[in-house]
């Protein structure tokens, strides 16, 4: 099991990108967690199989219809904590 914590940057908030990554994230069966950040962005942790979690990054790209991402940081990491499902994070 592998992780992926990124940084999503552009018109993300507001437009349901939460929720668009959240999906995209279940139907990969990973776990972890998105969450809106004070600077607009938003910030999702990914653990499961490394080529689930490259679909999601490709997918993480796209957004929503009315997102707009101009930037996308992605760090591979060891997991450091387990989790139990993909949540949004409020």
């Amino acid at each position: 099991m592998e992780e992926i914590l990124c940084r999503v940057h552009g018109r993300v908030q507001m437009v349901m990108y939460r929720d668009f990554v959240q999906r995209k994230a279940r139907s990969l069966a990973l776990v972890g967690y998105v969450r809106n950040m004070p600077d607009f962005t938003v910030e999702v942790v990914a653990q499961g199989h490394k080529d689930s979690l490259e679909k999601l990054a490709a997918h993480l790209h796209k957004g929503p219809f009315l997102a707009h991402v101009t930037k996308v940081d992605i760090e591979w990491h060891e997991p450091k904590n387990q989790y139990q499902s993909f949540d949004i994070v409020f």
